[in-house]
């Protein structure tokens, strides 16, 4: 989905705990909200929840396969 919660700038992330409860208020005004959500997010990233931090996704992230990272990282980069 399409988010401005974690910077103010509108950014394509997973949905989770995060989006879902400041999506809707998030106001445009970046850099100030990146800045202001800079330390829930490196706590939360710390502690491994990935309910508080951005889950960032590109145009491909629906490409993404359920394996075993080494079978990820043994694929060449641009194969399937």
């Amino acid at each position: 989905m399409i988010t401005r919660a974690f910077t103010g700038r509108p950014a394509r992330t997973l949905r989770n705990h995060f989006v879902e409860r400041y999506d809707r208020v998030a106001p445009v005004g970046r850099p100030a909200l990146h800045h202001l959500t800079v330390p829930p997010r490196r706590a939360a990233t710390a502690a491994g929840d990935t309910r508080l931090i951005p889950l960032w996704a590109g145009t491909g992230h629906r490409h993404a396969m359920t394996e075993p990272a080494a079978r990820t990282f043994a694929r060449p980069a641009g194969g399937l």
